[in-house]
């Protein structure tokens, strides 16, 4: 089949790998997005952490965190540019959509479409209107909901709302447990864990992890009867990578979080986070193909 200049710039944005090869791996995948980037992956090309982190929509992400501590809301809303998402009735429409999240314990954008904002209007009528009024695409695209009956949330806004996290905690919130939620949130959004710990890793993930580690090394030409002890290494530099609890603290990575946690003093305990980057995982507008095509011409 015939790989166009978009599908290679695509792959190519979502794992840092050269034209050529992105091209040669969707040919193999017969262009299959997610076969090509297993494929970059298994020859070692691939920098698969910036999948998860890719970005191709703008817009805003806003939380709201309930008077007492135990309730937090998130959002994501998305419109088509930069200059859009800094508009200021857009913004304010964000952090009452966040508010109303919070309210109605919503855990998906579909169930407040009809429910009223401060302004009167549905959230639907609202949206509707912003779109006339800014001559937008505008989607709320992503809800979050949190409850932490015995504990308490702490949250982050990172970059003006490009990236948005929060922290669930058990235990008593005194000055300790404060810092430890501001550290852990700032480090949420800095280093985008996929997961919380390693009892998150389904069976079926990790399996396919291995897989991809062993025939990387393969290729590499390691031994044979070396390889499945290389590979327990790859696999918990995964672990390290991807689980919260593994990664190396943000502000000092010698330390991983875990030992970050123990070390702080704080009795309170992380029990679940969520994070939100402006745009993860959406994709460019065919509209924009044509100039993107012609700068990868280019």
């Amino acid at each position: 089949m015939t790989i166009t200049a978009a599908q290679v710039k695509t792959l190519r944005e979502a794992t840092g790998v050269g034209m050529m090869e992105c091209k040669k791996a969707l040919e193999d995948a017969n262009g299959d997005q997610g076969k090509a980037t297993k494929i970059l992956r298994e020859r070692g090309l691939a920098k698969a952490a910036k999948k998860s982190g890719r970005s191709a929509a703008e817009g805003v992400v806003s939380f709201r965190i309930s008077r007492n501590g135990k309730e937090a809301a998130m959002i994501e809303i998305n419109c088509e540019t930069d200059f859009a998402g800094k508009n200021e009735t857009f913004r304010k429409l964000a952090d009452e959509l966040a508010q109303l999240v919070l309210e109605a314990k919503a855990m998906n954008a579909q169930t407040i479409q009809d429910r009223k904002l401060p302004s009167g209007h549905t959230v639907k009528e609202a949206l509707q209107n912003l779109v006339s009024t800014i001559g937008e695409n505008i989607q709320l695209r992503r809800v979050s909901y949190l409850n932490a009956a015995d504990g308490f949330i702490v949250g982050y806004n990172h970059m003006q709302g490009k990236i948005g996290s929060l922290i669930l905690f058990s235990g008593q919130e005194d000055e300790k447990a404060r810092d430890l939620g501001g550290d852990l949130a700032m480090h949420v959004a800095a280093s985008a864990p996929r997961f919380f710990d390693r009892e998150e890793v389904s069976a079926g993930e990790l399996e396919e992890e291995k897989e991809i580690i062993k025939k990387r090394l393969a290729a590499e030409g390691k031994p044979e009867n070396m390889i499945e002890k290389i590979a327990m290494g790859q696999v918990n530099k995964f672990y390290s990578e991807t689980c919260f609890l593994d990664q190396p603290f943000v502000k000092e990575p010698k330390l991983s979080v875990k030992q970050h946690i123990e070390r702080s003093g704080a009795s309170a305990r992380p029990r679940k986070f969520v994070r939100f980057q402006l745009g993860e995982g959406v994709e460019v507008s065919k509209g924009k193909f044509q100039q993107e095509v012609a700068e990868l011409a280019r």
